[in-house]
């Protein structure tokens, strides 16, 4: 039964689930709460894989059952297959999978076949998602279809390191080279900016004979624009829906997480989008990041996460539909309704936000495209409707949160810029 149902002009299928499928220790992760409330809202029961009872997901009052299973993303994929089936066998009725990270995204795509007589999904070339979450393959795939992308290497050993860095220009950003490999062996803790060339070597003595990262250009802030996309495209990879919008603040700065953004049409890059997912042929949901570079007045493909990114809410069309939504009306063989998108409309993630205010205000970044005053706010974590999400994370972030992010406010002071991935 709808609990304080939405009114939109459509109608989804209370008789399908849906389940956030999520592998890793992220405990604190608004994206997949935004998920749980997005479809609850229209009746939808909804299932999430939790690390333990006391989550902001399973404290949700749209949630219908937590599944507690604490994993780290560096399993066996037949495991993680057979605990998926477990969990759906529990539930009784075919669901649509909301993959939260690209280990999710990745598996669920190369084992299609295991899965589909328990689940819903996207269908897709079961080796596209893997090759997208890779740092290289992106890189590959740019090239291939003529997208801009940053300058970008990947070096097979330390010696490469070394001659990389003789030839650089500095800062350069390195990045984690895989999904699932990030996981178990991981380089650098996210999107690292590496300002000197001592500092990537010293950094690249830790990484191995077989070093998993990308070392890429850095755009730089003052000259550069960050630009996000969200949507949804069906089976033959034509959009469902489509939406722009321009990265106001992230933490850490100007290399994390999105602490705040903006709705903001842009005809331009939702036509890029479209075309590169054609050329593709992917299908499902998708959150991009690229950074406009005023130097050469070229979008260039920082990330291609294929899922749900965790500021979707951010993004509803005047029908009412957001990507989660585009995603399960198409699954379950209704039509997705059109609409414009709510420009003006911002998304704030409130426990990033404020360090991420005080950090930009210090450095007198601005964004040029973003509207002097909002249509309206998105929060990630307080709902009226659904307050003990945002009374959980604040009672497990009060503490850890803000020793991690002191932590993060140190490396961002000696140089490096340093974000979780999620």
């Amino acid at each position: 039964m709808a609990k304080n149902a939405v009114s939109v002009p459509f109608e989804a299928d209370r008789d399908v689930p849906g389940l956030i499928v999520k592998f890793g220790d992220y405990p604190l992760h608004h994206g997949g709460v935004g998920a749980i409330r997005s479809l609850g809202r229209l009746g939808v029961p909804m299932y999430a894989i939790t690390e333990d009872p006391y989550t902001p997901a399973a404290s949700s009052r749209y949630l219908e059952r937590a599944f507690v299973w604490p994993t780290t993303g560096a399993e066996e994929p037949g495991h993680l297959v057979e605990g998926l089936l477990r969990i759906g066998r529990r539930i009784g009725r075919p669901t649509v999978l909301i993959p939260t990270d690209e280990e999710a995204a990745v598996l669920i795509a190369e084992h299609q076949g295991d899965l589909a007589g328990s689940f819903l999904f996207p269908p897709v070339d079961p080796a596209l998602p893997r090759r997208l979450a890779s740092k290289q393959g992106l890189h590959e795939l740019c090239v291939e279809h003529g997208i801009a992308s940053p300058s970008s290497a990947f070096p097979e050993s330390y010696d490469e390191i070394v001659a990389f860095a003789d030839t650089a220009r500095f800062p350069v950003v390195a990045k984690n080279r895989e999904a699932f490999v990030r996981r178990r062996r991981p380089a650098v803790n996210g999107t690292t900016r590496i300002a000197t060339r001592e500092g990537l070597l010293t950094l690249a003595r830790d990484w191995g004979e077989q070093p998993g990262v990308i070392l890429q250009e850095y755009l730089p802030r003052e000259e550069a624009e960050d630009w996000i996309v969200h949507a949804c495209f069906d089976a033959d990879s034509t959009r469902l829906a489509l939406f722009t919008g321009v990265k106001v603040r992230s933490w850490p700065p100007h290399a994390g997480m999105t602490a705040n953004a903006y709705v903001v049409d842009n005809p331009e890059l939702a036509d890029l989008a479209a075309r590169f997912i054609k050329q593709i042929g992917f299908s499902g949901v998708i959150d991009l990041d690229l950074r406009f570079d005023r130097r050469d007045g070229q979008y260039k493909l920082l990330d291609f996460n294929p899922r749900m990114g965790a500021q979707f809410r951010l993004f509803e069309n005047e029908s009412g539909v957001d990507v989660v939504r585009a995603m399960h009306l198409n699954l379950t063989g209704r039509p997705v309704p059109e609409g414009e998108q709510r420009a003006g409309h911002r998304y704030v993630v409130e426990n990033i936000d404020l360090p991420a205010l005080l950090a930009y205000r210090r450095s007198g970044y601005t964004t040029p495209h973003a509207p002097v005053k909002p249509s309206g706010t998105e929060l990630a974590w307080l709902a009226g409707d659904d307050p003990l999400p945002f009374l959980t994370m604040l009672a497990r972030f009060v503490r850890p949160g803000a020793k991690h992010l002191y932590q993060l406010w140190r490396t961002n002071r000696r140089g490096s810029s340093t974000t979780a991935t999620k």
